[in-house]
């Protein structure tokens, strides 16, 4: 059964550094466009940064731009998302989500059709 699998949440002080993985079973990753998704509480959803079947990355929130990378490992069916220099603001849950978006990235969550349960990252002191 096709499954994403988020892990790496945690607490981390501001101006600290946070791995997230998001590991697939049940099908090919490396066919898939993988986006990270955001939800702060009282929030709406927000695509964060995408990295395409190709190996493209696109930036979706400018609050990230060079603090966050996003790279994959297609041997072990695994897409990272890097965070740096983290922020009280970083704090959300987590999603990344698989998909086959015809322009490749895409921050519409309509476009991804698997999910990870999410995981938690608290940007505190």
């Amino acid at each position: 059964q096709p499954q994403l699998v988020e892990s790496g949440g945690g607490l981390v002080q501001p101006g600290g550094s946070l791995q997230l993985s998001c590991a697939a079973s049940g099908f090919t990753l490396d066919d898939f466009t993988v986006t990270w998704f955001r939800q702060a509480p009282g929030k709406e959803r927000e695509a964060v940064i995408c990295i395409s079947r190709w190996d493209s990355p696109f930036t979706y929130a400018d609050s990230v731009r060079g603090r966050f990378t996003v790279a994959r490992v297609n041997a072990k069916q695994t897409v990272y998302l890097n965070m740096f220099r983290l922020r009280s603001e970083d704090t959300a849950v987590y999603y990344c989500a698989a998909g086959n978006p015809l322009s490749g990235c895409s921050g519409k969550a309509n476009d991804y059709g698997y999910w990870g349960q999410g995981t938690q990252v608290t940007v505190s002191s």
